[in-house]
């Protein structure tokens, strides 16, 4: 834990930000007070960054013996729907209360003069999450197994929420949400993007002709994916915590097990910039056919449209990872040495994997 930050993601006051190129992340002075005003802790606030998320930014704060994560968006300008904090708390609330395991939230800020954006305190968690590295309780061959049924169980729960009734159902509008998402998001690659990609237009429009029908209506997370959930410390695998709901809403609950499977890692696979959790390449985890296939037993689902909920998943990512490409382009992600110069060639890659499960791999290489 850091107890003197430096750098410019973080300052100990917004008067010290006055001559840096970008405004700080974390303004410790602004953060300490509205700890004071929650009743969290005293003394000297230590923090440590959290996470790979590449939009929403999470910090653990420690102060006086009491720990909290705080959860922020990214620096501005960008679209506040796309990095809505009040509503992702909102949405933890409520599945909280409804035996969804998330984080308990306890506090939200929406006077955007503290940090220069909305952000929302919740309880830290005591577990594992799993990236690069196996933890030494889940490595032999039978946990690895459990902790794939893992990750498909907490889905299969995740979906059989009732979306009908109460506040859950405010969350969103099933009704159409495929016929949405094609829109939306082909309606953001000229927004976002400085170079030309035909194969992003023909992969829409192969979407935009094919739209299955939706069989269920559902709690969608929008990034559903192993780097998302927090496991127990110890043996047998067990998931205390699903994390990061900001692009959360009501639709169809194939969209998640598409994005789940399509970003999965498996072994003799090309890798893609969305394949976060490459630890599932190694013997003994399920694979993206073995998922699919206890979704298929515990929900009755007819997976035969998959390919299609795949290929949306990986078009999508491939959208919004050129937007960050084009934010690193254009020097709005100045510490950012790695993930954004690798969408370079990351994008072109996802979309050539969008390609293979739409059928269109050959117009897709040109």
């Amino acid at each position: 834990m850091h107890t003197v930050p430096d750098g410019v993601e973080v300052v100990a006051s917004w008067g010290r930000a006055r001559h840096l190129d970008s405004p700080p992340l974390l303004v410790v002075d602004a953060a300490t007070s509205f700890l004071d005003q929650q009743g969290i802790g005293s003394g000297t606030l230590a923090w440590q960054r959290i996470g790979d998320g590449q939009s929403n930014v999470t910090y653990l704060i420690e102060r006086g013996g009491e720990c909290v994560v705080l959860r922020r968006g990214p620096r501005p300008p960008l679209p506040k729907s796309t990095h809505d904090m009040m509503r992702e708390a909102r949405v933890q609330k409520i599945l909280g209360e409804r035996g969804v395991p998330v984080p308990e939230i306890i506090a939200v800020c929406e006077d955007e003069s503290l940090l220069g954006v909305p952000f929302y305190l919740m309880s830290r968690l005591d577990g594992t999450v799993i990236t690069d590295s196996v933890p030494p309780h889940l490595s032999c061959a039978e946990q690895r197994r459990a902790t794939s049924e893992a990750v498909i169980d907490a889905l299969v729960t995740l979906h059989g929420i009732d979306v009908t009734r109460g506040e859950l159902a405010s969350l969103g509008l099933p009704e159409g949400y495929l016929r949405r998402q094609v829109e939306r998001f082909h309606s953001l690659w000229e927004i976002n993007t400085t170079r030309s990609l035909p194969a992003v237009e023909r992969i829409g429009e192969w979407l935009a002709r094919n739209l299955p029908p939706s069989q269920a209506a559902s709690v969608v997370h929008g990034d559903y994916r192993m780097g998302n959930l927090m496991f127990a410390p110890q043996a047998p695998a067990r998931i205390l915590g699903i994390l990061d709901w900001e692009m959360a809403t009501l639709g169809d609950p194939l969209a998640d097990l598409g994005y789940l499977t399509a970003t999965y890692s498996e072994a003799g696979s090309p890798a893609t910039p969305l394949e976060l959790t490459r630890v599932t390449r190694s013997p003994g985890y399920l694979t993206r056919r073995q998922l699919a296939e206890r979704y298929r037993c515990r929900t009755g689902l007819d997976l035969t449209p998959l390919p299609w909920y795949q290929t949306l998943a990986l078009w999508k990512a491939a959208i919004f990872c050129e937007a960050i490409y084009t934010r690193w382009q254009r020097g709005e992600r100045p510490h950012d040495t790695s993930f954004g110069p690798s969408l370079e060639t990351g994008v072109p890659r996802l979309l050539e994997r969008a390609g293979h499960y739409a059928g269109l791999t050959a117009i897709t290489r040109r």
